[in-house]
């Protein structure tokens, strides 16, 4: 088992998320890696609960505990769920409790769930985009990384509601790169492709209105039988 930061948490899942996952990379480009760990469940007995997130800088990584996670995407927050649908060459541990996460997690999605948290998320990056205040001073190379943004989460989130599936990595990495820059000059533009993912998302598509919470919890229960077991 391998441990999470210099305790004894076991990681469970761990991969290498952002820019490098979405295909969209350059040689300047930070490394990214997120993963899921789990705290002994004999850490979870007493009158102080453990931390839920270890973030560190050296290397970039953030780790979210087991319970944490599973809540984080039964909102369908889309920086977490991402992690359960990575390419396979984004993975770096994969665990057998870790499989059996993947293996579930179209179970973690509902349609509602996915509007809100992709439509909220690229609604911020447009008001950053064109906030008045401060654009002036912000580099066009970050309000090109907004506008990218923008469109990669409207793409992914309208995909995800058609098809009950998370596509990470983007298929033309080109066109989104000559979008992004585009968009960053002119924000307006983003606006009708807002409007045009509301509307995506008013249409019937391939998710339960609600996500099922009982295989999360059998999950999250296992692990926890698991890690009590294992010490």
């Amino acid at each position: 088992m391998n441990a999470a930061s210099n305790t004894s948490n076991t990681v469970l899942l761990e991969g290498v998320v952002g820019s490098t996952a979405y295909g969209l990379a350059h040689a300047g480009s930070d490394v990214d890696r997120l993963g899921l760990f789990a705290v002994p469940t004999q850490e979870l007995f007493g009158l102080h609960r453990p931390g839920e997130s270890m973030v560190t800088t050296a290397p970039d990584r953030t780790l979210h505990e087991a319970a944490k996670w599973c809540r984080l995407a039964l909102t369908a927050n889309p920086t977490a769920s991402e992690l359960v649908w990575l390419p396979d060459d984004c993975y770096l541990l994969r665990s057998p409790l870790g499989e059996e996460l993947i293996a579930i997690r179209r179970l973690f999605l509902g349609a509602r769930a996915v509007r809100n948290a992709y439509l909220g998320y690229a609604t911020q990056q447009f008001r950053k985009l064109s906030a008045k205040d401060g654009r002036g001073d912000t580099p066009p190379a970050r309000l090109a990384k907004h506008a990218r943004h923008l469109l990669r989460l409207l793409e992914q989130g309208v995909h995800l509601h058609r098809s009950g599936e998370l596509r990470v990595r983007v298929e033309d990495p080109e066109r989104l790169r000559a979008e992004g820059e585009r968009i960053a000059a002119r924000p307006a533009e983003a606006e009708a492709r807002l409007l045009a993912a509301e509307e995506a998302f008013r249409l019937p598509g391939a998710l339960p209105a609600e996500p099922d919470e009982r295989p999360a919890e059998a999950w999250l229960r296992s692990v926890r039988r698991t890690l009590l077991t294992a010490v």
